[in-house]
Parts: C-alpha cells; sequence; structure tokens
C-alpha cells in the first residue's frame, strides 16, 4: 500500500500524521521534497517518532536550504525541480509519502505537488480547524476526487463536530483518525495514536 500524505494548507500536522501512519503501517518513509530546516527535516522528526525496527526512512529526493515553496527555495538556489528525477524508492513495504503544503504548492513553473501523486496511491488529507478550514477541506478532496483517487481524512487539533461532519458528509470520504492537541509528541504517544489508527488504515 502506498499513502500519499498532503494537507489543507501548511502547518496543520502532516508530519506527526505521517509518523502515526508509518509507525501504525510499520511502513517506509519517504518526503520527496524538504524546503528549509535541513538540520531538523521532517525526514528526521519521523526518524525521532518512530520505534518499530521495521521501517526505513528513505532519503529526500530535492533538499534545499530555504524554507519556502519549492519553487522559490529551487530559484534560489539556482536549480530548477524536475519530476524525472524524483524516483520512488524502491522498497517491498508499505510506504507513506510525506507532501509539502497542499495539492497545488508549486515546485516548477507548470508542475505542483498534485503531479507527484501517482495512480495506484491513495490519499489521506490532513485537515486542521481554522477559519476557512471547511473551503479548505473540500476543494482538496474534490480535486482528488475528481481525478479517482481514494482519499481518507484525518483531522488534526481540538475536536470541532460541525466543521468535521459538514466535510465527511459532503465528500463521502474516509475517515481514518483524529490527533488530538498533546502538550508534545514523542514516541510513547505516537504509538498510542497507532494502535487507534491501524484498524482503519488496514482496511483502507
Amino acid at each position: 500500500m502506498k499513502l500519499f500524505i498532503t494537507g489543507i494548507s501548511t502547518e496543520v500536522g502532516k508530519t506527526i500524521a505521517s509518523a502515526i501512519v508509518t509507525e501504525a503501517l510499520h511502513a517506509d518513509y519517504w518526503k520527496p521534497i524538504q524546503a528549509g530546516d535541513l538540520e531538523n527535516s521532517d525526514s528526521h522528526k519521523v526518524e525521532r517518532l518512530i520505534s518499530n525496527s521495521k521501517s526505513v526512512v528513505h532519503p529526500n529526493s530535492y533538499a534545499l536550504q530555504t524554507p519556502m515553496s519549492p519553487h522559490a527555495a529551487a530559484k534560489i538556489e539556482g536549480i530548477e525541480i524536475d519530476l524525472k528525477k524524483i524516483q520512488e524508492p524502491k522498497t517491498d513495504n508499505h510506504l507513506v509519502i510525506e507532501g509539502a503544503g497542499g495539492l497545488l504548492v508549486p515546485l516548477n513553473e507548470t508542475e505542483t505537488i498534485f503531479d507527484l501523486i501517482q495512480p495506484e496511491y491513495k490519499v489521506i488529507v490532513v485537515s486542521r480547524h481554522y477559519l476557512g478550514s471547511i473551503n479548505h477541506s473540500l476543494l482538496t478532496l474534490n480535486a482528488l476526487k475528481e481525478r479517482g483517487y481514494k482519499t481518507g481524512i484525518i483531522f488534526s487539533g481540538n475536536e470541532h463536530p460541525t466543521t468535521e461532519n459538514i466535510i465527511l458528509k459532503k465528500t463521502n470520504t474516509t475517515f481514518l483518525g483524529r490527533i488530538d492537541e498533546e502538550v508534545h509528541f514523542d514516541q510513547t504517544v505516537v504509538k498510542k495514536y497507532a494502535a487507534a489508527f491501524k484498524p482503519a488504515l488496514l482496511n483502507f
């Protein structure tokens, strides 16, 4: 199973969700493009948060220094992101792929994160409540459904039943779980969520 994890915006909890899904399935993890924070990248964070011995964290295809949209970070570094150079790692294991920002984050002048999502991937959308999040969630899920992807959703942060119910009702997407606000996330907390999410993920 190959699961692509995207968000409705930036800073909605994709990396924590990726760590939980990786731990739940003892999957491999891959972030194709990292922009900024290379000393404490999302790959480093996931590696610290998982505790099983099976998962492999694969290297980024592009590791950019500047914490900006990938196309802008690449331009600053004098390169252009080429999708042909983004090769999915070979593994017999489940694979969790984490995107950057949302679906339409540009990679170059013509392509976006959306173009990284292969036809066989299942897509998990991480949604977090804020003013405008219903619109962003519906736009993201409907765009994925229009292209025929199987979608699931993870809600991150404090529960907002009216927001969540309308998103689920209007999209008929699979609810995979909720990540509550926590004082901190460590291996113990991630393992707890992984156990709770595992049945839904295996049936996804």
